[in-house]
């Protein structure tokens, strides 16, 4: 706390500043009115100390300290911006985290950077980004619109966007010790994700339908559950027709090979006889143009955009049924097979799923005869000991 001390009857403000003691001699006369007049200069100088806003010059601009001063504020300030913007610090940790990502989940994340959090984020000093401007970004993207219907970001996609955020503010935090502005902020809560399976009725009319050369592409989706990235980047190298196995290794992902979804997602599907006639077919049409399974005319791997707009949504509409993306025949064969009773172990593994919980969360409701949730089997149980007390009595 500053003070006033006497030399040769004129006051001094004696007081700490950075850390050092100061004392400096005024101009005033020692006495009762010049004092309380020193004492409230004092008091404005401590508060702009702890404001960050005080510059000795100002008040002593005749002292040997205002250049000593100057220069530990400059110091002082350089120390501070230490802490990069937004933008710089991410293009570093965009690169220092690559080698961790497979390339599809790199891409994902570089486009959340450049469409969304640059723009909103780039320009502002990491440790300046406060709470209530994390809270407001994501509510101005649920007000962002896409697609030909401009519909609104969905919760799920919302926090795909966020999660970049968080990694980029927490790790910046631990790197310049700031306290990161991302606590306390949990995720949206998402909707169940959309499952509208074909019947095995809709899934042989679209297979007797559709266009001979798609047949056997469809037949394996069908009954594969592969995703649309694991079988347009699916190579002949990977097929072993003599065990009838599908060895799933890479994905395409915007026309670029790389590895797949996640490292649960390398497995091995059994080929069932439909799907190893239908690699027959394939292998027949192919005629070895492609080291691709399914390839374009010129040998390249399909652009799953325009199979969709060419072969996926005609056909849909040509036999009335209702328009839904490729993807649901992976929903598809998870459905079927569990209503035909295999084994849910088996049919996560074939689907890369590293646990059945995602499978009777996802796919339940299609089978309640599976699952018992329909209180079947407990019936059942009723109506055969019923039965038996019956034939006691």
């Amino acid at each position: 706390m500053a003070t006033i001390r006497e030399r040769s009857g004129k006051l001094i403000a004696d007081f700490r500043y950075m850390g050092i003691r100061c004392r400096e001699t005024t101009s005033l006369e020692d006495n009762a009115y010049n004092r309380r007049i020193l004492k409230k200069r004092l008091e404005q100088l401590e508060a702009e100390i702890t404001l960050g806003t005080f510059e000795y010059e100002k008040y002593f601009p005749k002292s040997n300290r205002v250049e000593e001063f100057k220069e530990k504020r400059s110091q002082q300030i350089a120390v501070q911006t230490k802490v990069p913007l937004f933008k710089e610090f991410t293009e570093l940790w965009f690169k220092q985290k690559q080698v961790e990502w497979r390339t599809s989940y790199q891409q994902k994340v570089s486009i959340v950077i450049k469409n969304y959090l640059i723009p909103a984020f780039g320009n502002q000093v990491l440790s300046k980004i406060k709470k209530s401007d994390l809270l407001n970004f994501r509510a101005s993207l649920a007000k962002v619109t896409h697609g030909k219907d401009q519909t609104s970001l969905k919760a799920s996609r919302i926090n795909q966007i966020m999660t970049p955020l968080r990694m980029i503010l927490n790790d910046a935090a631990e790197r310049y010790e700031f306290e990161s502005p991302y606590k306390n902020i949990n995720n949206l809560k998402e909707s169940k994700i959309e499952v509208t399976p074909f019947s095995l009725e809709e899934v042989h009319k679209i297979l007797t339908t559709v266009r001979e050369d798609f047949r056997p592409y469809y037949t394996i989706r069908f009954f594969t559950g592969m995703r649309t990235s694991e079988i347009d980047g699916l190579q002949w190298k990977n097929i072993d027709l003599q065990r009838r196995e599908i060895h799933i290794r890479e994905a395409l992902v915007n026309g670029v090979l790389g590895g797949t979804k996640t490292y649960g997602s390398d497995r091995t599907i059994q080929m069932n006889d439909r799907v190893y006639q239908a690699f027959l077919q394939q292998k027949s049409l192919n005629n070895g143009k492609s080291e691709f399974v399914f390839c374009n005319r010129d040998g390249g791997p399909l652009d799953y955009r325009l199979v969709n707009k060419r072969v996926w949504h005609p056909i849909l509409r040509f036999l009335g049924l209702k328009s839904r993306r490729a993807y649901q025949t992976r929903h598809t064969a998870a459905t079927l097979w569990l209503s035909a009773g295999e084994n849910p172990e088996w049919i996560a593994r074939q689907l890369g799923h590293s646990t059945t919980e995602m499978l009777f969360r996802v796919y339940s409701r299609y089978i309640p005869n599976v699952t018992r949730r329909d209180g079947s089997a407990f019936e059942a149980m009723l109506e055969k000991l019923n039965t038996e007390e019956l034939a006691h009595e």
